[in-house]
């Protein structure tokens, strides 16, 4: 696990060298135990690479980077790749010889094999680039489900790419305009998904792409890579149970290849039991697992976490904190993603991993069961949307719209069943797109034209991703799809990698495997959520091992009382992001509107805890890159 970094540009060498190092301090907590660098130039241009990197495979050889045999050809890499070893023997039967141990050569040595189609052949979470003289270009990837990060923005004469965004805005000129696309998506969703970010004419590389540069010209093409779907024979629904087990059994193995102490993230939940469950029936010694507990018995779900620990015989590691703990690191978690974010669950999944650094260098975790396996309540909308709308005629909708805004209105952030209820109900669309207003967290359509200045505000910003692949299908399939491409890439795995790259750890996620994920697409709705059974076929494959009913148990996940917190310890910066004169010199938003948003929700009239900690962070942020 590592950073990279990235310039082409007309400048001279010593520039580039000046840059590329600038960058690589920017992201130390990414790489503590090493760096590299490479530099080179031609009559046209200058190129430097530069990594930070935290040693996991081949701890004494595997330092970056790595060149060609002739020196002609040279990567850097941040990630995992798990297949390796059986690529490096199909290498090795053809011939190939290596200098190291390390994954990262065996994506050199197939790049000199076969060229950027041997990108597809990778298993694993990465972001690479490859710089090959002999052409004059560069290729730069980044893995299936976007894991790793990858931004990059092209100037007048550069090409610049890094894994954070810290490490572009150190080396740019002047701080870029704010990206209207990307504020429109941030204030609806909450997050902002590839390819856009906040910066204007910044950019995330999208997962499963890469980009090849023309050095000569400074010009660039974007091509998705090809990774081939091998089609399972699944013949009965007990056959796919037993294929299930034996996957999922297989990632864990794979993800679990490592030089330097593991263990896991154990919640108590289904995804990280059965991971840690696979992970221990695995190894020949005792696994660690870490969970954290909350002081706040109404957020704590420790006990579920111990209980497994005990079925599966670990060393079981855990940290009950506090508010204050969450509280104490609230500015140097929100500030390190470089951009507005606002899931508030980072705060906990930084401790966590704060906490497991001192024991162990990677954890596996559960990230990605419940869109590879249907795990969602959210998954339950199509069923309920598609009763309603054909039983309630859609005039008879916006007056009960009307009359339940009031009756479920909450003071309070509990987010109970009047808060569920009314999520659902704000959600229903007659055009076929409730599963878009779902997944929009922070601020719907009709009120980001409220909230921003008219000059900023983008209309219908989410059309951007609905295509004829994901054409108002009301199957699950098709959910997981969009939250493939929009939650799990622009959230759950910014969150943690960002988080758990800030405590120097590094994650890793087996259901985030492709072959997992083209084999649960293959199967029946009716095998990922049976009725109203969210997960089936992985509780099916795994109940066997835990106590009866135990995987069908709810799950709170990392709660976080931030709609409390914003009334409290937050009270007074908020209510200095509110001052007019700001909000006046920002001309983002409009005053009256956010004003009363906000003291409606300090005042305990209305619960508005999403749609003011959307705000928060983002006024955080902007105080930071712009004010500071």
């Amino acid at each position: 696990m590592c950073g990279i970094n990235g310039i082409l540009t007309i400048n001279t060498f010593k520039e580039v060298i000046s840059d590329i190092n600038l960058m690589n301090n920017k992201i130390i907590h990414r790489g503590p135990d090493d760096s590299g660098i490479f530099f080179d130039s031609s009559e046209n241009y200058s190129i430097g690479m530069g990594m930070r990197r935290l040693s996991i495979i081949d701890l004494n050889n595997g330092n970056q980077p790595i060149y060609s045999e002739d020196n002609t050809k040279v990567i850097v890499f941040n990630g995992e790749i798990y297949n390796y070893r059986i690529l490096k023997n199909q290498l090795s039967a053809q011939g190939c010889k290596f200098k190291t141990n390390s994954d990262t050569e065996i994506i050199l040595r197939l790049y000199e094999k076969e060229g950027p189609k041997s990108f597809g052949l990778l298993d694993g979470m990465f972001a690479f680039s490859i710089y090959d003289a002999t052409i004059g270009k560069v290729f730069i990837a980044r893995d299936f489900f976007g894991e790793k990060p990858l931004y990059y923005s092209q100037t007048e004469d550069s090409f610049i790419w890094a894994s954070e965004l810290k490490s572009i805005l150190s080396v740019i000129q002047q701080k870029p305009e704010i990206d209207t696309n990307g504020l429109s998506l941030y204030f609806q969703l909450t997050y902002i998904p590839a390819p856009f970010t906040i910066f204007k004419d910044v950019k995330k590389l999208e997962p499963n792409h890469y980009i090849e540069i023309d050095c000569n010209k400074n010009s660039y093409l974007v091509f998705e890579i090809d990774k081939p779907s091998a089609q399972i024979t699944v013949q009965s629904k007990n056959d796919a149970i037993k294929i299930t087990h034996d996957l999922v059994q297989k990632s864990v193995l794979l993800r679990s290849i490592s030089d330097v102490p593991l263990g896991t993230f154990l919640s108590g939940g289904v995804d990280s039991s059965i991971v840690s469950l696979c992970l221990a029936q695995q190894q020949s010694q005792k696994i660690d697992t870490f969970s954290i507990g909350f002081k706040k018995k109404s957020f704590d779900e420790s006990g579920k976490s111990r209980l497994v620990s005990k079925l599966i015989n670990s060393n079981h590691h855990e940290f009950i904190i506090s508010e204050k703990d969450l509280t104490g690191n609230l500015d140097e978690i929100i500030l390190n993603f470089d951009e507005p974010f606002a899931d508030s669950s980072a705060l906990a999944t930084y401790l966590v991993s704060q906490k497991t650094k001192d024991h162990v260098k990677v954890a596996l975790t559960g990230d990605g069961g419940d869109e590879i396996f249907g795990g969602y309540n959210k998954y339950y909308i199509g069923k309920l949307n598609y009763k309603y709308t054909s039983l309630i005629p859609k005039n008879i909708h916006k007056s009960v719209l009307c009359l339940t805004n009031k009756l479920l209105a909450t003071r309070e952030d509990s987010r109970g069943l009047k808060f569920k209820v009314n999520r659902l109900l704000q959600s229903i669309n007659y055009e076929g797109d409730f599963y878009y207003n779902i997944i929009s967290l922070g601020f719907n359509e009709s009120e980001l034209k409220d909230i921003l200045q008219s000059n900023l505000y983008i209309p219908s910003v989410l059309d951007f991703y609905k295509g004829s692949k994901f054409d108002k299908s009301n199957s699950i399939s098709n959910f997981r799809a969009i939250d493939k491409l929009l939650s799990l890439e622009g959230d759950m795995l910014v969150k943690v990698d960002r988080t758990s790259m800030l405590a120097s750890l590094e994650c890793r996620a087996p259901f985030l495997n492709k072959e997992l994920w083209d084999f649960t697409n293959q199967l029946p709705d009716s095998y990922l959520i049976n009725g109203w059974d969210k997960k089936y076929i992985l509780k099916e494959a795994f109940k066997e091992y835990f106590p009866k009913d135990f995987l069908n148990k709810s799950k709170k996940g990392f709660g976080v009382p931030v709609g409390d917190w914003l009334r409290s310890e937050l009270r007074s910066e908020l209510l200095s992001f509110i001052d007019k004169s700001f909000i006046n010199k920002q001309n983002i938003f409009q005053f009256d509107y956010i004003s009363k948003l906000i003291n409606n929700h300090l005042n305990y009239k209305i619960d508005n805890t999403f749609r003011v900690w959307t705000f928060y962070c983002f006024q955080k942020w902007y105080k930071n890159i712009y004010e500071a």
